[in-house]
């Protein structure tokens, strides 16, 4: 059993792949062996995480997840601890699976207490409601889709631990999607509620660590079981750690190094108009001041409109050009921050002669609304230019002509449609990021948190990653490297500047280029 944590990257196997190694397993060993090995092992765990727990409420579904759960409370009440079992599957158990059903039948034959009610006294919970593929449907109400209901609102919302036995029911295990009622769906976890756990079995899934995933599974066990895979299976995704984050660091150089060994990046962006009062410069210098910190050798910054800025105050080491004085073949560029409308008659020469590219923000937008820029777009990739694209759910609805709610619904599709579409690396913003690349297994990013959230984080982001086109690296690692980073910033934070809130200008300048 492992505790998933950003130390190393992991595989991740959708509802599909998991299905087959299931039934390859099942086929070799005795009946009943995976429920029984499931269940102990959720026991086990349980027992780990709550060691003091004087109830236990284990929420049993009436399919094979539920019988994961009659497995796990069968031992729990045989070590001594005091559980109590709600089964929806009491009224037709002819139509409980015959794993679940054996299981049942162990159950009783332990002793184990069934009550049509959870315990008003529980201190630990067990969700086993359902299981991968499966989720509650706004049909016409029956008494077992009310307790249902009731149950997982219940678990939601508990100030107790709740641990998932494979995946907390009702989210989508391939997307992270919720998949429970709308009046569950839509209720975000308590401030008040307690710990969160979910205990995933044969394989990682990627809803676990996107989109809803990574509020409503808590910290991700992992267990196979030990079942080993007849013929390798393919990952549908990879969940990013340190260990495949590149690394971009400087004491990693050699003593001869000068600046220009670490590259120039440019900031294009940042427009002002005083006639419309408004004035984005800040998006653009926090961009700058990002990939200096990030590593970068030297950093030029070309504000749109009328800005009138020659030099950064806080940061003196940034160098301002116009726009024409750009040199886009040399340098990477980073383009959009804070560019307002005016980055759109930027755009055509940047995506013709920047052979390194980070597009972000309004030159995301404004080639969603020129088929001309996207057909300069993907011809970028036929040159061999490297090119990142850093959208957030709403610009990247705004690429695929459709809506930020269809792409938060499938976040991994949305980031492979994208890079398949123009042919580049893809950063899809949002709890688990998602970085894609044309003919790649994308990755997912486990760190970051909530401090992310304010005004300014993207633009720093996207210079982090133009930092390390100009050290060398391809746009995938380049991407990989920024976002892990970025992320682990946001979940450092407190322990490293205790007190202190988290801002885009601290986060560019406390950020430090290595991993």
């Amino acid at each position: 059993m492992l505790a998933v944590s950003p130390a190393l990257s992991l595989p991740l196997h959708g509802v599909a792949a998991t299905r087959l190694l299931e039934q390859q397993a099942a086929a070799q060993l005795p009946p009943h062996t995976l429920m029984q090995s499931a269940g102990l092992a959720t026991a086990r765990l349980a027992l780990a995480l709550g060691p003091h727990a004087q109830c236990l409420w284990i929420a049993c579904g009436p399919g094979n997840n539920g019988g994961d759960g009659l497995e796990a409370a069968m031992h729990l009440h045989q070590w001594g601890k005091t559980v109590v079992v709600t089964w929806l599957g009491a009224h037709n158990e002819t139509r409980v699976p015959a794993d679940a059903l054996a299981s049942l039948v162990r159950a009783r034959a332990a002793g184990v207490p069934f009550a049509q009610v959870p315990p008003a006294g529980f201190d630990f919970a067990i969700d086993a409601l359902l299981g991968i593929g499966a989720a509650p449907r706004p049909a016409a109400a029956t008494d077992q889709t009310d307790l249902l209901g009731q149950w997982l609102a219940l678990l939601r919302s508990s100030p107790q631990p709740v641990l998932a036995i494979d995946i907390p029911s009702g989210l989508d295990a391939d997307t992270g999607a919720s998949l429970a009622p709308e009046s569950i769906a839509s209720r975000a976890l308590p401030t008040r509620a307690g710990a969160r756990f979910t205990l995933s079995l044969l394989t990682l899934k990627p809803g676990l660590f996107t989109a809803s995933g990574r509020d409503l599974a808590g910290q991700v066990w992992w267990d196979d079981l030990g079942v080993t895979p007849a013929s390798a299976l393919a990952p549908d995704a990879w969940l990013m750690g340190r260990d495949r984050a590149a690394s971009h660091s400087r004491a990693q150089a050699t003593h001869a190094s000068h600046k220009g060994s670490f590259g120039d990046v440019a900031i294009l962006g940042g427009q002002s108009s005083p006639k419309a009062a408004t004035h984005m410069s800040g998006a653009a210098l926090l961009a700058g001041r990002a990939a200096l910190h990030a590593g970068a050798g030297r950093v030029f910054v070309a504000l749109l409109g009328s800005a009138g800025l020659t030099v950064d105050p806080q940061q003196p080491e940034l160098m301002f050009r116009s726009p024409e004085a750009l040199d886009l073949k040399a340098q990477v560029l980073v383009c959009g921050c804070g560019g307002g409308d005016a980055v759109a008659a930027e755009l055509p020469r940047v995506l013709s002669s920047a052979q390194a590219a980070v597009l972000d923000a309004d030159a995301l937008n404004a080639i969603a609304a020129d088929t001309q820029l996207q057909t300069l777009l993907r011809a970028r990739q036929g040159r061999a230019y490297r090119t990142v694209l850093t959208p957030h759910p709403l610009e990247a609805a705004r690429l695929l002509g459709s809506s930020a709610a269809a792409v938060q619904a499938d976040r991994l599709l949305a980031a492979r449609q994208l890079a398949e579409q123009f042919g580049c690396v893809v950063v899809l913003k949002g709890s688990g990021t998602v970085i894609a690349a044309p003919d790649q297994v994308s990755a997912i990013n486990p760190t970051g948190n909530a401090r992310l959230a304010t005004a300014g984080t993207g633009d720093v982001l996207a210079g982090m990653v133009g930092a390390r086109l100009a050290g060398g690296q391809t746009a995938f690692d380049a991407a990989c490297s920024a976002v892990f980073q970025h992320g682990q910033l946001a979940d450092d934070w407190p322990a490293c500047h205790p007190g202190q809130t988290l801002t885009a200008s601290a986060l560019a300048e406390n950020h430090q280029a290595d991993l």
